[in-house]
């Protein structure tokens, strides 16, 4: 059965380093730490690469997040895959899925996929679907 998690996050640690510099685009990797609230209730760890253009709202980002928590009650840890990219006259796009089999605990079967969405404010709500 298909269920839907909806909440929040903030983001607690963010420690950027530019590792190409160039004309046209800078390409940077970040360690970023998270603690959700809502449907999903945790915390997390994510590794991300960054590419930020010389058009200040276009940019793009992938990466792996390690997350440690309950969802619906059911408490164990495991990986969403992040793509985004942001552009002036598209919007953002904001993806995430669940990596198979990377569950653990009452969370070892969990499958799914959502979505993040940065509001004018900053602030970040998320939404994910899945089963287990």
């Amino acid at each position: 059965m298909t269920e839907y998690a909806k909440g929040t996050f903030t983001i607690d640690g963010w420690d950027q380093e530019t590792f190409d510099e160039a004309e046209g685009a800078t390409l940077a990797q970040a360690k970023v730490t998270k603690t959700f609230t809502g449907d999903l209730a945790g915390t997390s760890s994510t590794r991300i690469m960054m590419c930020t253009t010389q058009v200040e709202t276009s940019a793009a980002y992938v990466g792996f997040e390690r997350f440690s928590g309950t969802v619906g009650g059911r408490a164990g840890t495991f990986v969403l895959h992040h793509s985004a990219t942001a552009d002036a006259e598209a919007g953002q796009a904001l993806h995430w899925a669940i990596v198979p089999d990377s569950g653990t605990g009452a969370l070892r079967t969990i499958r799914g996929a959502g979505q993040i969405v940065v509001d004018a404010d900053g602030s970040h709500t998320y939404s994910l679907e899945y089963t287990i």
